[in-house]
């Protein structure tokens, strides 16, 4: 299996990303499994053209984007992206887009191809916390998962993809208010090993009772 695994780089005042510092560590947890990594721009539609052209450059069986999702206390398997840009902050280059579709000939949504409960699964075998998560945003990871999703469909046939929220690290969180939760990186990087191995191991999702009551 070849493999594109993404992270953004810096955003939203913070000096360093987690995520993109998990993803340089990350290693392939087979000899069958080719990882490439790629930083990626924390800006609007520059964040899909950068993931795109990866993907065309080169014979992919799929595609991991990671997001820092700070405050999260556990490893967040995203299911879906909506077709809504709504940020909160500007990206870095300064651009604020407030209810505009991301695609607007695209669907209202495009649900992850990845084997997402079976990924949640590998990552609690680790002894790590996982869950599904049914928002990824209105931001920029939002963004890069509709904008994948949506290109694979359109070109790139046979292309899984989806998208990873991780926490911040202890470090990030010490001067921050309420001090959100954090996770440390060793364990971020062995729960993003643990989900490529789950992607690798399963074409198909499994079965599993993973909802939401709220």
């Amino acid at each position: 299996m070849k493999l594109l695994l993404t992270a953004f780089e810096p955003f939203g005042g913070d000096a360093r990303n987690p995520a993109w510092e998990a993803v340089q560590l990350v290693q392939a947890p087979s000899p069958a499994i080719e990882i490439t990594k790629l930083q990626v721009p924390t800006v609007f539609h520059d964040s899909i053209r950068t993931v795109v052209d990866a993907v065309a450059a080169d014979a992919l069986d799929a595609v991991l984007s990671v997001g820092l999702a700070g405050g999260r206390s556990s490893v967040a398997v995203e299911r879906v992206a909506i077709n809504v840009d709504d940020a909160r902050i500007p990206d870095n280059r300064g651009n604020r887009p407030i209810d505009e579709p991301i695609c607007a000939d695209g669907p209202p949504a495009c649900f992850s191809t990845l084997p997402i409960k079976a990924m949640v699964a590998e990552i609690r075998r680790c002894g790590l916390p996982a869950e599904i998560s049914n928002s990824a945003g209105t931001y920029v990871c939002n963004h890069l998962m509709y904008g994948v999703l949506h290109h694979a469909a359109a070109q790139f046939s046979g292309v899984r993809a989806g998208f990873i929220h991780v926490p911040y690290t202890p470090d990030l969180v010490l001067d921050k208010p309420s001090h959100p939760a954090s996770m440390a990186l060793p364990d971020i990087v062995r729960a993003l090993e643990a989900a490529i191995c789950a992607i690798a191991a399963h074409q198909t999702d499994c079965k599993s009772a993973e909802g939401s009551l709220y």
